[in-house]
């Protein structure tokens, strides 16, 4: 009975998401696995022609990251962990009204690994199990993609699970490299990656489900020997796997839900998918 409680409860906060996905109980998140969100959220995104944090610019009638939030709640998140930063009090008000929802301040942009660990002392006294790791400006991301992500990563008890996608133009991605058996290597990074590895199309969309205990213990170990001198989550699944840890990856994302939002036209075109998508009248702007 209690999972079915579980399984009515999910299905109305899919509805309202308006992600169109009916649960299947063999994937429904019991209630002794608790899984919850870490949304990084503190960026400005200084090429989208305004003064607004990134995550508030506005996608089918939403600030982005509520349709980030969303999906995770959607997917049996408890809680959602926004990192915020810059104009962080637009953020909390953006947010006041859903449910689940949290902050926790990284007042210097050292990197995504820093961002993440931010989020740790929300967990001081509580308890931690899995967790979904997400970027704030990702608005397309799908319950279903999410809960495919938290089925194999538990599937295979793992510590790490990528949900990755193939797509035609790799440029600016972060590269998924696997050794020869077919297996996780590592990821990475655009500008740190060789001629032959920028070749590779299987990217890196930033969908990561961790063992909570597993990441933090992780990204205490994280260096910043990059070309961007930041401290890379990217690096947590390497490590991991280098510590004899199991690292899953999962062909989950569709590629058009993995196009970037770095300018107003980027923007105008995640907006009209969304809108599409969801059945809704295409804004007046847009249309222009």
């Amino acid at each position: 009975m209690a999972t079915q409680l579980v399984l009515v409860q999910s299905f109305q906060v899919q509805v309202l998401a308006g992600q169109f996905f009916i649960p299947n109980p063999e994937r429904a998140v019991a209630e002794n696995q608790r899984v919850d969100a870490i949304i990084m959220a503190a960026g400005k995104g200084t090429r989208m022609g305004g003064d607004l944090p990134k995550v508030l610019y506005p996608v089918a009638g939403e600030p982005m990251v509520k349709w980030v939030v969303r999906a995770c709640r959607a997917a049996g998140a408890e809680r959602c962990i926004l990192v915020v930063g810059y104009k962080q009090e637009l953020v909390r008000e953006a947010l006041a009204d859903e449910a689940g929802v949290e902050f926790v301040e990284q007042l210097e942009q050292k990197g995504t690994a820093h961002a993440a660990q931010m989020a740790e002392p929300a967990f001081e006294g509580k308890p931690i199990g899995d967790l979904f790791l997400l970027a704030g400006d990702g608005p397309l991301i799908r319950s279903q993609t999410l809960g495919r992500l938290l089925e194999v990563h538990r599937r295979s008890s793992a510590s790490a699970t990528l949900a990755t996608s193939v797509i035609d133009d790799p440029t600016g991605y972060g590269r998924i490299i696997r050794d020869t058996d077919g297996q996780f290597d590592a990821i990475v990074e655009q500008k740190d990656a060789t001629d032959e590895q920028r070749t590779v199309k299987e990217v890196n969309p930033s969908y990561y489900c961790f063992d909570g205990g597993q990441m933090f213990k992780t990204i205490d170990q994280i260096g910043a020997n990059n070309a961007q001198g930041e401290y890379y989550i990217t690096d947590a699944p390497g490590l991991l796997k280098q510590q004899g840890q199991t690292v899953t990856v999962v062909d989950a994302v569709p590629p058009e839900d993995v196009l970037s939002i770095n300018n107003p036209e980027q923007l105008a075109e995640v907006d009209r998918i969304l809108r599409e998508r969801l059945g809704m009248p295409m804004d007046a702007g847009a249309r222009a």
